[in-house]
């Protein structure tokens, strides 16, 4: 198994698995598609990390790996199609005779965002919510961008007056130019330079990302 030593891991897995998909695992019982993959991987990067469970149905049902190609199209997914490439430890458990489950490991980025190159050329950035991958919100993508140049947490009045705001219940951009009397851009800034600042975070509501403080 790709020099992979198969431990023996029949509680560990089932353990797993008994949790179900979540924020930090995804089950997969086929690999056929490396974009896809990629796109599991920039999620997970992109948030707190996770693994994929190959050899597991959606259902929960242990059927093993398959083709040892599974773990190779996972690796073409994480240096060919993710930017910057990233890095995924395999782990691989016997759970009955003849059953093998591969737990791909995917880190936290170091530095995000993680883009994954869309078969047209454009780069796209995943966020893991639950048991979803989504699209990044625009303005989080830039914050992540902004937070690598180092932001200092000392902040005009029209930020601070933007902290009380959003402490005051506010949870949009739109929601916050109207209160600021700021364009969008201009508020769209801020909102920008707070979060890499560390000092509000984005919330996803289940069909929409909304800001609130940290």
């Amino acid at each position: 198994m790709k020099d992979i030593p198969v431990r023996k891991g029949r509680r560990h897995i089932l353990g797993l698995v008994a949790l179900g998909e979540h924020e930090q695992q995804d089950f997969k019982f086929l690999i056929s598609d490396a974009r896809k993959i990629a796109r599991s991987i920039s999620a997970f990067a992109n948030h707190s990390g996770g693994c994929l469970l190959i050899g597991v149905k959606d259902n929960g049902t242990v059927a093993g790996v398959r083709n040892e190609e599974d773990i190779y199209v996972v690796e073409q997914a994480a240096e060919r199609y993710c930017h910057p490439p990233q890095h995924v430890e395999f782990e691989a458990y016997s759970v009955d005779t003849g059953v093998v489950v591969i737990k791909a490991v995917i880190a936290p980025a170091q530095k995000r965002p993680v883009a994954v190159i869309e078969q047209d050329g454009s780069r796209h950035v995943y966020y893991r919510v639950n048991d979803e991958n989504i699209s990044a919100h625009p303005l989080m993508v830039r914050s992540w961008l902004e937070s690598r140049k180092g932001t200092l947490l000392t902040f005009s009045d029209t930020e601070t007056m933007a902290l009380r705001l959003l402490a005051d219940g506010c949870t949009s951009a739109q929601g916050l130019a109207t209160g600021l009397h700021c364009s969008q851009s201009v508020a769209d800034d801020i909102i920008v330079r707070l979060a890499a600042a560390g000092v509000i975070k984005f919330v996803y509501t289940g069909d929409a990302f909304t800001i609130a403080c940290v």
